[in-house]
């Protein structure tokens, strides 16, 4: 064979043997069979390998080990959080289906009701997250003939409601209705969703599975026969790809999670009791203090609490005040996304809620793996412009 040729057909082997604890980055497009009749064209994922857009050893290994963290019948995996998201809609949804969400769910997920899924004529009512907390047929005077799906998101983005599962998982299949939950906060192991009926569970693998902030990445985990052929069917479809060399960094995050876990509440906690006793804070929304709404609930569903929490300003100070707050910080970056190891502060002056207004008082907080006093003194000095 031609030298040149021989550059694509090399015969060239390495001895067998090798073994590591870190799992291989497989890398390609197109996958070879031996022969025409291995070859085949269907997504089921059972059936083995076909094409790279479904899924190299390197991802299908991620997907398999998130799937048993959550117990679930199979995880597919997303180009990150939002596309997770669009992921469950477009398998549950069709023109003219009804969809409950809360409104504390996480912007984007609104985002995308108000927008490709209003245009697509598919209708997202919000609804009270604390719906179905002791009033669990309350959100079932919300269902229609043609609600095709209930979500959950628990605790809630930013104001950190804490959702009655049980109670909605039962309103909802009662009339046949599947329920999704995001349930990131928990990466999964904090709150065991399947176990309360849950449908489908998502997370944004980028916060703390991946738990370094240098990836995006998200999870669809599945129940049930009818929901992975619901979910798989459209993955396919839509060429939901995601990158092997991120699905590495996952795997590695993996490894770390339960210590990172474990880490993050302790401190989180020193830091949000510190908060709660300082005169400037009104409310500090943290699901494993009584001022949380929803903390019974916590302590019934939930096996620990993570990294983020909120906390709400006295009224006398105003918006320029509490972005002040936030500017003076010097060890907390300001930055959206939470669940890495650096501590982060974003405040939202426009948040409104049904429940409630914390337009311009509300400042939600990421704590990392910096020391706890080291926080609680950077916070302690920005507390101190306000006055």
């Amino acid at each position: 064979m031609h030298w040149k040729s021989r550059l694509l057909h090399a015969t060239a082997s390495v001895p067998p043997g090798f073994r590591s604890f870190a799992t291989p980055v497989y890398r390609g497009s197109t996958i070879l069979f031996d022969k025409m009749a291995d070859a085949h064209d269907e997504w089921h994922f059972d059936r083995g390998w076909n094409y790279g857009l479904y899924g190299t050893p390197t991802a299908l290994e991620l997907a398999g080990r998130i799937a048993q963290l959550e117990g679930a019948r199979h995880t597919f995996l997303a180009p990150g959080g939002q596309a997770a998201i669009s992921l469950i809609y477009l398998s549950f949804c069709r023109a003219g289906s009804h969809v409950l969400l809360p409104h504390n769910a996480y912007g984007p997920n609104r985002g995308l009701a108000r927008g490709l899924l209003r245009n697509l004529g598919i209708e997202v009512e919000p609804y009270d997250p604390m719906m179905g907390a002791g009033i669990g047929a309350g959100i079932g005077a919300l269902i229609r003939e043609n609600t095709a799906l209930i979500w959950c998101e628990s605790p809630g983005s930013v104001t950190m409601e804490i959702q009655d599962l049980p109670a909605i998982v039962a309103a909802a299949h009662e009339r046949q209705v599947p329920v999704a939950l995001d349930n990131t906060y928990s990466a999964g192991v904090l709150l065991d969703s399947f176990a309360f009926g849950v449908d489908v569970s998502m997370q944004a693998l980028t916060k703390y599975i991946g738990g370094h902030s240098d990836l995006l990445l998200g999870s669809v985990s599945v129940n049930t026969e009818a929901a992975y052929r619901a979910v798989g069917a459209t993955h396919q479809q839509i060429g939901m790809a995601v990158s092997p060399d991120d699905c590495s960094l996952a795997l590695r995050g993996l490894q770390t999670l339960a210590v990172r876990l474990e880490k993050l509440e302790a401190s989180t906690l020193e830091v949000a009791r510190w908060l709660a006793a300082q005169p400037a804070i009104e409310t500090v929304l943290h699901p494993a203090l009584p001022s949380c709404p929803g903390h019974e609930i916590w302590k019934r569903d939930f096996t620990g609490s993570s990294s983020i929490f909120s906390i709400v300003f006295d009224r006398r100070f105003s918006p320029a005040q509490v972005n002040g707050f936030v500017d003076a910080l010097k060890v907390f970056g300001i930055g959206w996304s939470w669940g890495g190891t650096h501590s982060l502060a974003m405040a939202y002056p426009e948040l409104n809620r049904p429940t409630g207004d914390y337009a311009g008082r509300i400042v939600r907080l990421n704590i990392g793996l910096e020391e706890p006093a080291d926080l609680i003194e950077d916070l302690g000095r920005a507390l101190a412009t306000l006055e």
